[in-house]
């Protein structure tokens, strides 16, 4: 026994419990108001926002501190503050670096564990559809304002010509759009073009139907209950999958039928989490995100699809083209990446 590496390990298991509370603790201050009774208004006391919130002192104090300890608030002399950065991640939900989201997404691990139990114990797996409802409204808040600003300024420019096309007027196709946040972007970015949203989930269409109404897009957008491999219609210009393609059984099936509704020079941009795909190079903590929300959330959906080819959620460029490859995909390239996503261009 290596009395040093075993405290090493100690101390890192420490340090992730702790972050494990946290996530719990950020949603709380969500559900509360408490990040965005902070943003903006200097520093306060415990009692202070307290009520400002409607909330319990003695309560409040123990989160301010649990938040101090994190790193996610300011401490000095009795008063806490959310700085401008701080608010940046917890409190604006339009910035693209905000991470409520994302400890909404982790909290419906935990209400689901019962449910991921028994599917690493059986053989088919755990549908997206029987997941706790805070994954569903968590994976919008989380991937909604990383669309909003990457997509118009940076990934559909990157397509070869596909840009001039949605500003003339193109028909497009969001294939797994889940609550439709990448669809609406694109709508709003391009109001010449028509959209359609396709999910199996019957109730993220019919929220994704609300959010169209509440953006004024609807229209020139439309949201149908269908599966990747059957939804309807052909021609379209622009057929997206963002980060979906990894949750599906049948990936080749996938993409073998969305290149059977292609126009014939039309394109389908993909967009996955980023991966280099291959250990040990993924081991880091990007794909430690991943990886984790591959085990509970991703790959046991594919498995409830029958699906003997899960990707998962790091499968990474060299599998993803493969992949395309088998589906009659002949050109194929990486058009942008960001440290959480690799954009991909696929061609008939």
């Amino acid at each position: 026994m290596d009395e040093a590496r075993l405290q090493e390990l100690v101390d890192r298991v420490v340090l992730d419990m702790g972050a494990a509370f946290g996530a719990a603790t950020v949603v709380l201050g969500d559900r509360l108001c408490l990040w965005r009774a902070m943003a903006g208004a200097g520093p306060l006391s415990p009692g202070e926002l307290a009520r400002r919130t409607g909330t319990g002192e003695r309560l409040v104090a123990e989160w301010l501190a649990a938040q101090a300890a994190a790193g996610y608030v300011s401490y000095d002399d009795g008063a806490y503050t959310l700085s401008e950065e701080q608010a940046t991640v917890f409190a604006d939900a339009s910035s693209p670096v905000f991470m409520t989201g994302l400890a909404e997404v982790i909290s419906s691990v935990y209400r689901d564990e019962a449910k991921i139990v028994e599917a690493y114990r059986g053989d088919k797996g755990l549908a997206w559809t029987d997941h706790d409802q805070a994954l569903f409204a968590g994976t919008e808040r989380f991937f909604r304002p990383g669309y909003a600003a990457n997509l118009p300024t940076g990934w559909i420019p990157a397509l070869g010509g596909v840009q001039d096309r949605l500003a003339e007027g193109a028909r497009v196709a969001d294939v797994g759009c889940g609550h439709g946040a990448s669809t609406l972007v694109m709508a709003q970015a391009y109001p010449a073009s028509r959209f359609t949203g396709f999910d199996y989930h019957g109730a993220s269409i019919a929220r994704a139907r609300e959010l169209a109404e509440q953006a004024g897009v609807a229209d020139r957008v439309s949201f149908e209950t269908a599966g990747a491999d059957d939804y309807p219609g052909s021609g379209y210009d622009l057929v997206c999958l963002f980060d979906s393609l990894h949750d599906m059984g049948h990936p080749v099936a996938v993409l073998r039928h969305i290149h059977s509704t292609l126009a014939p020079d039309g394109t389908v941009l993909l967009v996955e989490p980023f991966a280099h795909g291959r250990l040990p190079d993924d081991l880091n903590p990007v794909g430690r995100l991943f990886f984790n929300a591959s085990a509970t959330i991703c790959v046991p959906n594919a498995i409830s699809q029958g699906g003997a080819e899960a990707l998962g959620a790091q499968a990474g460029q060299d599998r993803l083209f493969e992949v395309a490859g088998q589906a009659g995909f002949t050109r194929t390239r990486q058009a942008a990446a960001t440290p959480f996503n690799l954009v991909l261009e696929l061609k008939p």
